[in-house]
């Protein structure tokens, strides 16, 4: 019995848009609760919100018993992380800051089992191999992991060509907000100047044969990267969606209340 299919990869390899959802609260009980819409990917966030090993284990359990897939984005591409992420059932990881073609080998090296990576033989006792009721995981893990690189500065978009040339690269998400910031914009995502960076650099990646992605909540943007050849991309923030449905409730109950 081979290791599951990662139904994700084929989909990009497809071309088949996939829509995604970030997840930033760091619980498995809001994870399940992403899971009830209609989303094709979540993302369970361990840079930017306060996840560690057990609580990416805990939605990777939730949203991997769901329709959606669980993609994993690491703080940093560290082998040993990306390890044991692996272990725990992560098939699709997103790594960011990525700057040059030699990093992304590293990569490729690290979620690829020996001889041809350095990934460590653990599967006996790990959960991606069903802990051990896979009998063919070993030999058919590699082809089944999906490996997403995050290009977000100067030094990401100048060696991109080089890093789209790399081999076991599945895709390139563009970071928006990393990238207005190393062009002089911080904050501001939308500005002419990181704009057309972006298309460029999504449009450079199609061109090469690999799955563009990117993160927007704005309709018209969106539709622009959809329109270039973005297969996944994140169109919310759970933290954002719920930050700004519970402002908006408390702002509508106090005017209208008011009027009583």
């Amino acid at each position: 019995m081979p290791a599951p299919t990662n139904t994700f990869k084929q989909a990009l390899k497809s071309g088949q848009l996939q829509l995604g959802c970030w997840l930033g609260l760091a619980d498995p009980y809001s994870a399940e609760i992403a899971t009830t819409a209609d989303f094709d990917w979540l993302l369970i966030d361990g840079e930017h919100a306060p996840n560690d090993l057990r609580s990416i284990l805990a939605q990777l359990q939730i949203v991997q018993a769901s329709d959606a897939h669980a993609a994993v984005r690491l703080p940093v591409g560290e082998t040993w992380l990306i390890k044991q992420v692996l272990d725990a059932g992560a098939q699709t990881l997103l790594i960011p800051m990525v700057e040059s073609a030699e990093q992304a080998r590293e990569l490729v090296r690290a979620v690829t089992y020996p001889p041809h990576g350095s990934r460590g033989v653990g599967s006996a006792l790990a959960r991606a191999s069903g802990f051990s009721a896979i009998p063919d995981y070993l030999q058919t893990a590699d082809e089944q992991i999906c490996l997403l690189v995050q290009v977000e500065n100067r030094a990401g978009l100048a060696a991109l060509d080089d890093i789209l040339g790399v081999e076991g690269i599945d895709g390139v998400f563009i970071g928006p907000a990393d990238l207005a910031a190393d062009l002089g914009h911080l904050g501001d995502p939308d500005h002419p100047e990181v704009d057309a960076a972006i298309m460029d650099a999504l449009g450079r990646i199609v061109q090469a044969g690999k799955a563009a992605g990117i993160i927007s909540p704005d309709p018209q943007t969106q539709k622009r990267c959809v329109a270039i050849g973005v297969t996944f991309l994140a169109t919310a923030i759970d933290v954002i969606l719920l930050a700004n449905a519970m402002r908006s409730e408390a702002d509508e109950a106090r005017v209208r209340l008011q009027q009583v």
